[in-house]
């Protein structure tokens, strides 16, 4: 009986390489594909003393193919990325691309003034300006050191 080493890495390059082959382009449908990885926008939350700024990227979709609605704790967005494509000659055309509906709820930090929010479109860029609550501007916490220690 011949004793052979054990090697975890080298049953980490097997299960690699059978990934791979899975995603190639050849064994997976692009069917198949869309409906399994759903996108969704990239977000950017950034948050001030007055406002939490949210960014969204939105490429290739106009303003009037998105839906957003926002409430006191979280903004949902949805829309869709509708297709381009002309059949107009033969070829074959592969595309990247990510076509069809989306939807995103995005939970908020603190508690917002929703009547208030001003939203910008440029470049593919959803702008949220959300103001916060006036009572959580105001909200400080005193904290008892005295009980420590």
């Amino acid at each position: 009986m011949t004793l052979v080493r054990w090697n975890p890495w080298q049953e980490m390059n097997t299960i690699q390489r059978q990934i791979n082959s899975l995603f190639a382009d050849e064994m997976l449908p692009s069917t198949l594909l869309e409906k399994s990885l759903a996108k969704v926008p990239a977000a950017e939350l950034h948050e001030t003393e007055e406002a939490i700024h949210l960014k969204l990227e939105l490429p290739g979709i106009e303003a009037k193919d998105l839906d957003v609605q926002v409430t006191e704790k979280a903004v949902y967005i949805s829309g869709e990325r509708k297709s381009e494509t002309k059949t107009e000659g033969k070829g074959v055309t592969k595309s990247e691309f990510h076509y069809g509906k989306f939807q995103r709820l995005i939970p908020l930090p603190t508690r917002i003034q929703n009547t208030n929010v001003t939203a910008d479109y440029k470049d593919g860029i959803l702008t949220l300006t959300l103001p916060k609550a006036e009572e959580e501007k105001k909200k400080v916490v005193k904290l008892n050191l005295e009980s420590i220690g």
